[in-house]
């Protein structure tokens, strides 16, 4: 009983804090949430067109995105994100062999293949995917102010 008491006392401050129950921060967490644009310079960033239908969407374990001629979201799990000073590079499972079944849009249109993407912060609530050209336009944060 007294070993049990023991490993109460060492954990009770834990589990009053929360530490026990807390996961690690993602490296991306910054990009979190639904963006616009890419395809066209973003415009409606506060309305409900923007929440509706966001062009990308950055989750923990998965970057969703739409096609300009097909909504439906392509959904790419993420292996690895290098992040950096103001941007990251997203590593994605791959997506399987090439051209059996798959969507032409998989990817980004980035340099790299359809499993990475590069991501540059550039402004508060801005970013965009450095020669992606598939998203050549900027993207803007739904919920923030229009520019």
């Amino acid at each position: 009983m007294r070993r049990f008491a023991r490993c109460l006392i060492l954990v009770a401050p834990l589990l009053a804090t929360g530490a026990a129950a807390q996961q690690p921060l993602a490296p991306h967490e910054w990009l979190f949430g639904s963006w616009t644009g890419g395809f066209f310079p973003p415009s409606d960033t506060e309305g409900p067109r923007c929440t509706a239908q966001p062009t990308v969407i950055f989750t923990r374990d998965l970057v969703l995105r739409t096609g300009i001629l097909d909504p439906l979201y392509r959904q790419r799990v993420i292996e690895t994100v290098a992040t950096r000073q103001g941007g990251a590079t997203f590593r994605f499972q791959p997506a399987g062999p090439t051209g059996r079944g798959l969507p032409s849009d998989i990817g980004f249109g980035c340099p790299g293949g359809p499993d990475t993407l590069d991501v540059q912060q550039t402004g508060p609530d801005e970013i965009t995917f450095p020669n992606c050209r598939e998203m050549p336009a900027p993207f803007r944060r739904c919920g923030s102010p229009n520019r």
